[in-house]
């Protein structure tokens, strides 16, 4: 299982504690993500200044979240410009990677490469045998990344959350106290980059305050986005929606049967002016096709049948569940790097620490005394 980060006090203090634990898996996300850029054709310094450019926005959102930042900074014996560049390493790739990519990277794209990652499904009550909501993802990414993940077990006060993302990041998927969880999936539009907006980790460290769909509909409504992303909500009262942000718009798509799926494509097509052309080799059309169809099979799911969804190895190297392909060099080799079912009544997350298909899902609580029963 990967490590869990218990982060108390006030917010430098639970940046600091992040920093300090996971020092090592920071570092590995640096140099990971350095490595990454420069295939984008980006220097680390150039990135650090890019990412500069985010701290007034963050900081204008939430000055706690921004302490919290450099307490990670901090804690880890890294700058603060190194952290803001973790953070906001969806806005800082251009969006014309990996087209304009190293050769490299390039010649790794020939032989099927793909960064289309992520499936996730949100099940409400009515569709669920037990009544109660599930949130699930498989999060497909750099496999090497694997090693830098960490679980946030974080207290703010009378309220808690629980997230797993990358050592050095405020947040990606995670549920909180109020019942209220988030899942992430990467879009990618030309519209990325016209201007500053609030990056998405950060905009997931934010939601995770909120304590329903309702409340979190509001928030992503007010702010400006410097890239595309689909985040997909779901809380403990039934309530779902998959919001599609973008620099130009937001999408919102609903559910209409008691489940609710989403790859990494667009499906509002007024959520952006023009789309990135995708490889030949991307999946993330026929992944939706194969979620909501494997959805629609049963007419009531549980924790066993949705966990059957996300190691669905139907469509090979391609398929919902993702093994690494050995033809991909290592540094460009996409697969299922973990994966989560989420119990947002409960605040109970399941999670899968490799890919899916060949690992057990372990279960992580939320702080007993703030879960909501």
């Amino acid at each position: 299982m990967f490590p869990i980060l218990e982060l108390k006090g006030a917010a430098f203090e639970r940046g600091r504690l992040h920093g300090e634990l996971a020092r090592a898996r920071v570092e590995r996300s640096l140099a990971n993500y350095r490595n990454l850029f420069g295939h984008a054709g980006l220097d680390w310094e150039e990135a650090q200044a890019i990412a500069g450019r985010f701290a007034p926005v963050i900081r204008e959102l939430d000055a706690g979240i921004y302490e919290e930042i450099e307490g990670i900074a901090a804690g880890s014996g890294r700058k603060t410009s190194e952290i803001l560049a973790l953070n906001a390493r969806t806005e800082i790739l251009p969006p014309t990677f990996p087209e304009k990519a190293s050769p490299e990277w390039l010649a790794a794209m020939r032989k099927g490469a793909d960064l289309g990652e992520c499936t996730a499904i949100a099940v409400l009550p009515g569709r669920s045998a037990n009544g109660k909501t599930l949130l699930a993802q498989n999060w497909d990414w750099l496999g090497a990344q694997r090693d830098c993940l960490v679980l946030l077990r974080a207290a703010t006060g009378a309220d808690a959350y629980l997230t797993l993302t990358e050592a050095g990041m405020v947040a990606k998927i995670g549920l909180n106290s109020r019942g209220f969880g988030v899942c992430l999936n990467i879009l990618r539009s030309r519209d990325d980059g016209l201007g500053l907006g609030v990056p998405v980790h950060v905009v997931l460290r934010k939601l995770l305050e909120c304590a329903d769909v309702a409340e979190a509909e509001r928030l992503l409504k007010r702010l400006k986005y410097a890239s595309s992303s689909n985040i997909l909500c779901a809380d403990a009262k039934g309530g779902s929606a998959s919001f599609e942000v973008s620099p130009v718009a937001i999408g919102v798509v609903r559910q209409s049967d008691g489940t609710l799926c989403h790859t990494n494509h667009f499906l509002v097509a007024a959520a952006q002016r023009s789309v990135v052309g995708p490889p030949a080799s991307l999946s993330s059309e026929p992944r939706l096709a194969r979620a909501e169809a494997v959805a629609r099979e049963r007419v009531k799911h549980d924790l066993d049948s949705v966990k059957a969804l996300l190691r669905d190895e139907t469509d090979g190297l391609l398929s919902i569940c993702r093994k690494p392909d050995p033809a991909i060099a290592e540094f460009a080799r996409v697969e299922s790097v973990a994966s989560v079912v989420m119990e947002l009544a409960r605040g109970v997350m399941h999670v899968a620490p490799d890919v899916p298909s060949r690992c057990e899902y372990e279960a992580v609580v939320l702080q007993a005394e703030a879960a909501v029963h």
